[in-house]
């Protein structure tokens, strides 16, 4: 299994397990995207190389975002990690581009992105058709 799939499986399972109230979510959100970014940029360094495969805590970042605002249910979270994944490896604009920003907050920031989409796909879809429950 490839390493952002099996990070944003990992995530979904364990977002689903960890009952978070908002606010608390919102904090550890933040809280794991300033880590990240500050992990991924040592990563990079002591590794040489971009964006490394071992560096999975951006998928938790982005699964994190994708499910923010949703209910805690089974179809929510499938549907959440599908299109997360399809957003992470498709990277519509601006992810793609954001890819070229230097250091731990390029390795973050397209998964956040993909997570943004996917929260606001699955918002529009529950609103519009009440999809996914």
């Amino acid at each position: 299994m490839a390493p952002g799939t099996a990070g944003s499986l990992v995530a979904a399972v364990a977002l689903w397990f960890i009952p978070f109230a908002r606010l608390w979510f919102l904090a550890v959100l933040v809280i794991i995207t300033l880590l990240g970014i500050w992990a991924a940029q040592r990563v990079e360094t002591v590794t040489g190389h971009k964006d490394p495969g071992i560096i999975v805590i951006d998928e938790f970042a982005g699964m994190m975002l994708s499910v923010m605002f949703l209910p805690r249910t089974l179809g929510v979270f499938i549907s959440a990690f599908l299109l997360f994944r399809l957003f992470d490896i498709w990277k519509p604009f601006p992810a793609r581009e954001s890819q070229a920003l230097r250091g731990g907050f390029g390795v973050m920031v397209d998964d956040l992105i993909a997570g943004a989409y996917t929260l606001v796909l699955l918002m529009g879809a529950r609103q519009l058709f009440g999809v996914p429950r």
